[in-house]
């Protein structure tokens, strides 16, 4: 049950201050903590998306779902200003208030066992001198990103599109430490758990696992790096799970235990959480249930409009450049359009230098509008295995994987 007395303002600042003061100890290897700030206010496009701005310790203000546990969502606005999200405005997300506020990286262990010919316990400094650290450029997005604009609306956070985040990963491949370990034969799944963990002890532990060919693809990835910096506390510190191109879910914060399984794991957040219709679509008309269900895996395409908002004007006339960036879950952006009619007739896009294929890729269009009136801005992506998206939303009960073509509507003065 959530902890009431911090569901004022003076109740959230004895909760952040206290979680800057616990992990601004010596232990603490990264930048000290900022204090509790009083943030203005934002309103989201939809029913009921009025929002606190707050910052968290080694956060800029950001958007408030909830703060116990924090749900912290990044302003759209910084979309704009690089592909790369910085560490203080990335988002985050947890699900029980149980989180660590201080680690000793001297103190830190990470087990490796289960089905494996050497179990493994492995100090931070053993993990990265195991192999030459490797870097990857990968979006994170949590799979409820935009349930805010689900029609009809579903349970769960009304998040608006700023639950995605992407950064340069610093780190080693889990195949690494799963070959250093010796994976025996018969080994089917990996889990991962890590130090956030229900507050009372009477909910389901946030335990995720990947099947073992995914796990040992080169690409996920074992992280202590963001961005050239040590991952932030609400990130992860001191080592999180990269799964690119996979939904947030599955990349677990603060790892410290890693099994080798014989049988498909069956635990809560894969067996009845974080699940998705089992049809071809990956949806169902709104307001039904589906028949079956299936674990959520990799995204699906998106793209957004940064450079302008729902109600900014353009000036007839005159040259603007728009701007945005696209992503997938990993066959990377091979083209972006845009649309001023409607969906009638669509302009390509320049896209810029790729940073990776699992990273946000940039688009620029030189426009001039030439009349004065209401303008309607669509923005489409398609990616390299021919996946583009939908002129018309999908829905299914979660609210998850939203993926539409995104309408801007300005005004041409």
């Amino acid at each position: 049950m959530a902890d009431r007395k911090t569901d004022s303002p003076a109740g959230r600042r004895r909760f952040l201050q206290r979680l800057g003061a616990l992990g601004a100890g010596a232990a603490l290897t990264h930048p000290a903590l900022t204090a509790w700030a009083e943030g203005s206010r934002i309103v989201l496009p939809f029913t009921n998306g009025e929002r606190e701005l707050l910052a968290f310790p080694q956060k800029r203000p950001l958007i408030v779902q909830t703060v116990r546990p924090p749900q912290l969502e990044t302003p759209f606005a910084v979309f704009n200003d690089g592909l790369l999200t910085p560490n203080d405005a990335f988002f985050v997300r947890y699900h029980w208030s149980g989180i660590p506020t201080s680690v000793d990286p001297a103190r830190y262990r990470l087990n490796v066992g289960g089905k494996v010919n050497s179990p493994l316990t492995l100090t931070l400094d053993e993990l990265k001198t195991l192999a030459t650290p490797v870097e990857l450029v990968a979006v994170n997005q949590c799979s409820g990103n935009s349930r805010g604009y689900f029609s009809p609306r579903t349970h769960g956070g009304q998040l608006g599109h700023g639950a995605m985040g992407n950064a340069r990963w610093t780190g080693i491949p889990l195949r690494t430490v799963l070959d250093r370990a010796g994976v025996q034969a018969g080994a089917v799944q990996v889990s991962f758990n890590g130090l956030d963990q229900p507050p009372l002890g009477d909910g389901p532990d946030i335990v995720k696992a990947l099947a073992i060919d995914h796990a040992r693809d080169g690409e996920v990835m074992l992280a202590w790096g963001m961005n050239g910096a040590d991952l932030p506390m609400l990130n992860g510190y001191p080592l999180r799970l990269i799964v690119p191109g996979y939904f947030g879910t599955y990349w677990v914060k603060h790892v410290t235990d890693i099994q080798v399984l014989d049988r498909p794991f069956e635990g809560y957040w894969l067996g009845t959480g974080y699940r998705i219709p089992d049809n071809a679509c990956e949806c169902v008309p709104p307001g039904t249930e589906p028949d079956k269900l299936k674990p959520i895996g990799r995204f699906k395409i998106r793209s957004f409009l940064t450079n302008l908002s729902d109600g900014a004007t353009l000036p007839a006339g005159r040259e603007t450049v728009l701007r945005g960036i696209a992503f997938d879950g990993g066959q990377g952006i091979t083209s972006v359009t845009v649309s001023m009619d409607g969906g009638q007739t669509w302009r390509e896009t320049r896209l810029g230098a790729s940073l990776g294929k699992y990273s946000f890729r940039e688009w620029t269009l030189p426009f001039k509008p030439e009349r004065p009136g209401p303008l309607a801005i669509q923005v489409r992506a398609k990616g390299g295995a021919g996946e583009i998206q939908p002129l018309q939303a999908s829905w299914n009960p979660a609210g998850y994987q939203r993926n539409v073509v995104e309408t801007t509507r300005v005004t041409v003065i």
